[in-house]
């Protein structure tokens, strides 16, 4: 198994992945790789260290997923991270789940209808802005670097389910950002080390009421 497969295996993935799998997953990053050179989908600095920037802080949320989950939706999908890269491992893990990605830029939704045509992943792209997509009702939303988590929860809710989770990945400043949100929102809140950052925290986040 290559390092891509090996280091699925680690961060919790009952079995770790297939060949099948893991080919795609580094088919994906090829994908990135080429398609980065003529738009802006992850900082260039970051290609060299793919496996744990991108590929393993995407797969992780996987790990955390409500079992029952049945539709997943991702915000500001860009590169796929982490909606493309889920969606990948949930072929082989949970054939059960539907994705939906919401990018609002033209340019990254198309490269992400290429990369899962090539890939053979099947999911629905939705080329708008979060706010102004239409309502979801997701068991599961998740957002990668999109925007503090005061603003991204009014985009956040509007697609997630009322006994849905939002899987959220956030950096070192994800204490400030959560006391900035519970000026206007109310809700349960799990917090998980990230297994690729000791300085990132994602935060499980379900309940979700307005104040």
């Amino acid at each position: 198994m290559t390092a891509a497969g090996a280091s699925a295996a680690q961060i919790g993935i009952p079995g770790g992945v297939s060949r099948e799998t893991t080919e795609k997953l580094l088919q994906h990053q090829e994908l990135v790789r080429k398609w980065t050179r003529h738009i802006n989908l992850v900082a260039q600095a970051t290609l060299d260290d793919y496996h744990e920037r991108h590929l393993l802080d995407s797969a992780q949320l996987f790990v955390l997923r409500p079992p029952a989950g049945k539709h997943w939706v991702d915000l500001g999908s860009g590169g796929g991270f982490p909606g493309l890269v889920v969606a990948i491992i949930a072929q082989e893990h949970a054939p059960e789940l539907r994705f939906t990605l919401i990018e609002s830029d033209q340019r990254k939704a198309a490269f992400l209808t290429t990369a899962a045509r090539e890939l053979g992943v099947e999911l629905q792209i939705i080329a708008e802005r979060a706010e102004e997509a239409p309502c979801q009702g997701a068991d599961i939303v998740s957002a990668r670097a999109l925007a503090p988590l005061d603003r991204l929860l009014p985009m956040v809710a509007p697609h997630l389910a009322q006994h849905g989770r939002a899987l959220l990945p956030k950096g070192a400043n994800a204490d400030a950002e959560l006391a900035a949100a519970l000026e206007y929102w109310r809700f349960d809140l799990q917090k998980i080390q990230s297994t690729t950052n000791p300085h990132a925290t994602l935060l499980s986040i379900g309940d979700l009421q307005r104040v």
